[in-house]
């Protein structure tokens, strides 16, 4: 039952990020026509606001295409580690709403700082220190955590370094 949980919630991930994603595609479709609406206006002034209006739909693609390739990466990192018995084990008290209490999430945090500090080049350990910060809240060390994993992660088709 638990797996059965498991694969919906992780498939309701996914299908969040595609319904995100489309619409997404879809407003960088819709700037860029508008972007080239405006490039082809005889007003200079409308040319320069299409100009400056064709960037958003670029950066646009540009941080989509990043994000795509990071959580890609993250999933390979993650089956990894959970085929060598790797992740951290889900154990820590929860509120009646579900929340990770955050006392214990702190208290357990520095066994995977010490891990990290350790082994600063072990992608394997920043990816346990990026889990330990979600657990304790914080998200953008937790980010920031899972692109050096990323970063120091091989492009391999087995465990091991």
């Amino acid at each position: 039952m638990k797996e059965l949980i498991g694969a919906v919630s992780r498939n309701r991930v996914k299908i969040g990020v595609v319904l995100v994603t489309l619409l997404l595609v879809f407003w960088l479709a819709v700037s860029f026509q508008r972007s080239v609406l405006l490039l082809t206006d005889p007003n200079p002034i409308a040319k320069a606001i299409g100009l400056g209006y064709l960037l958003l739909p670029l950066i646009g693609a540009w941080a989509l295409v990043r994000e795509l390739v990071f959580g890609a990466q993250t999933q390979r990192m993650a089956r990894i580690l959970e085929q060598e018995g790797g992740l951290p084990v889900d154990d820590l008290p929860r509120t009646p709403a579900g929340r990770i209490v955050r006392a214990a999430a702190d208290e357990r945090f520095p066994q995977y700082q010490a891990e990290a500090e350790s082994a600063p080049g072990n992608w394997r350990s920043w990816f346990r220190l990026s889990c330990a910060y979600d657990a304790a809240g914080d998200r953008k060390r937790a980010r920031r955590a899972m692109r050096d994993a990323a970063r120091l992660f091989p492009d391999h088709d087995g465990p091991g370094d």
